[in-house]
């Protein structure tokens, strides 16, 4: 059914078969497990509950009757009321085993403690309600009904201990069918393992018969080809070597043509800096003259203002002149009229004689302002000679300054043309940089589409070579897994 399927079609079906018994031989030994311990459970189940049930029927009946017989001796109620709890936990007790006995032998046990238990209480009431009316007890013997309370009191131990017995026999019984049912499921697990242990085997055999019949089929494919890709792996690797010699070559030239064109930009690049410098040098020149020129141009205007200040300065002299010629003719015109007045006031008499006082201080006043109009006029003539002479002064410096304005712009002049010439020079030198830099860039391309040629023309004769010593190493490995396998060819 599987011999036209691939040998990994086989493998996986075998695998999947042994996966499949495997996991029938976990859930069937998970199942008997769970099986033998459910049964365990039940067992421990009813030693916990029932035994242990029957056992406390037996506390409670003993410790009620300890405490009624307190009572009957003492008569008090603390026994009393103690001896009623007992009961009440007793006939707890036995509701609760209704529940849980399931044995139709320890059910009808049960109902015999229970009516045993009836009985004795229905005996013992009596008795308990006589020693409630005795103030003080002498003697048991005043108490009748002894004999019935002991007997009931014996057959209801008796009725407990028979319950008790048949617990213990039903707890062993399902122990013993726990233990062999424990045994049936160790046993059909031992024998599912072993046919699930021979079934894997006989997949395991077929599995390798297969193997061995492809895998000598396919190895002798493998030594043919290992022999041919061996032989060209030889061919290939001599190209290789051939190829790789005159790559390194290659490579040599253009290294050294890359270092002479780096050192030729380098060589471009500080002569366009240089130049650089040169015309910002002189850039900065044509700035400091036209600052110069703009100074020289506020100096001839600051020269220019001082003229027309000097020459309003001689007007105002003259219209001062002009005044004290004026204050100097009304000196002497009140001069002429103070002698006239003290003339007439000599002449007037007594009354001209005060008059003649005041004519005299105006006449005094007015050779005072004549004299001072005089110094006034010489001061003007010394203000009129230092304006001229600072107008001609002036007028010098102003000629000068033309002059020097003049030579500036001739400078100017100069550096700009220097400038220009600079800056023809530097766009030289940078399209000099600009084309040894492309065509050191492409040289570097070439270099490392050579270097990459070269290495993988290294990198293919180490491929060959060890293409070469794979294709033998696998012939040999071909000889060793035919052998391993077990065709016995080579």
């Amino acid at each position: 059914m599987m011999s036209g399927k691939t040998f990994g079609t086989k493998l996986a079906a075998g695998f999947g078969l042994t996966l499949a018994l495997t996991l029938l031989l976990a859930t069937t030994s998970v199942l008997a497990l769970r099986y033998v311990l459910t049964t365990k459970d039940a067992v421990i189940t009813s030693a916990r509950e029932n035994l242990t049930g029957t056992q406390a029927l037996s506390a409670f009946m003993e410790a009620r009757i300890a405490d009624y017989r307190g009572y009957l001796l003492a008569g008090t109620d603390e026994y009393l009321t103690a001896a009623g709890e007992d009961r009440t936990n007793f006939l707890r007790e036995v509701a609760k085993l209704r529940g849980t006995l399931v044995d139709p032998t320890s059910r009808s046990l049960l109902e015999t403690v229970s009516t045993a238990e009836e009985k004795h209480a229905s005996v013992l009431a009596p008795v308990m309600a006589q020693r409630a009316k005795i103030a003080n007890l002498s003697s048991i013997d005043q108490l009748t009904g002894n004999e019935q309370v002991k007997a009931a009191r014996i057959a209801v131990r008796q009725a407990i201990a028979d319950l008790i017995a048949r617990q213990n026999v039903v707890v062993s019984a399902r122990s013993n069918e726990s233990s062999a049912r424990a045994t049936q499921a160790i046993i059909f697990i031992v024998v599912l393992g072993a046919l699930l242990i021979v079934a894997s085997a006989l997949v395991a055999w077929k599995l390798g018969r297969d193997l061995r019949r492809e895998v000598g089929a396919a190895v002798g494919h493998i030594q043919s080809s290992s022999a041919q890709l061996e032989a060209a792996a030889a061919q290939q690797a001599s190209g290789g070597r051939d190829q790789a010699s005159a790559m390194n070559e290659i490579t040599t030239t253009i290294s050294e043509l890359l270092i002479t064109s780096r050192q030729i930009a380098d060589s471009a690049q500080r002569v366009s800096k240089i130049a650089e410098e040169t015309a910002e040098a002189a850039r900065t020149g044509d700035a400091t003259i036209d600052q110069t020129r703009a100074s020289i141009t506020a100096i001839r205007t600051q020269v220019d203002q001082i003229v027309q200040h000097m020459l309003a300065l001689g007007e105002k002299s003259q219209q001062i002149g002009g005044v004290v010629d004026l204050v100097s003719e009304l000196a002497e015109q009140t001069n002429i009229l103070a002698i006239n007045a003290t003339i007439e006031a000599s002449g007037a008499g007594e009354w001209g004689r005060r008059f003649a006082v005041v004519a005299e201080e105006i006449r005094k006043l007015a050779d005072r302002t004549a004299g001072s109009a005089k110094e006034i006029r010489a001061l003007i003539e010394d203000v009129r000679g230092a304006v001229n002479t600072t107008v001609m002064a002036t007028e010098i410096g102003a000629k000068a300054v033309d002059a020097g304005s003049r030579q500036f712009d001739d400078a100017t002049s100069s550096f700009r043309r220097i400038a220009g010439l600079v800056a023809t020079t530097s766009d030289a030198t940078r399209e000099i940089e600009l084309s040894t830099k492309q065509q050191t860039t492409a040289v570097e391309q070439v270099n490392v589409a050579a270097s990459d040629t070269a290495r993988v023309t290294r990198e293919t004769e180490a491929s060959a070579v060890q293409t070469k010593q794979t294709a033998a190493h696998l012939t040999t490995l071909s000889g060793e897994l035919l052998d391993l396998v077990g065709t016995g060819r080579h």
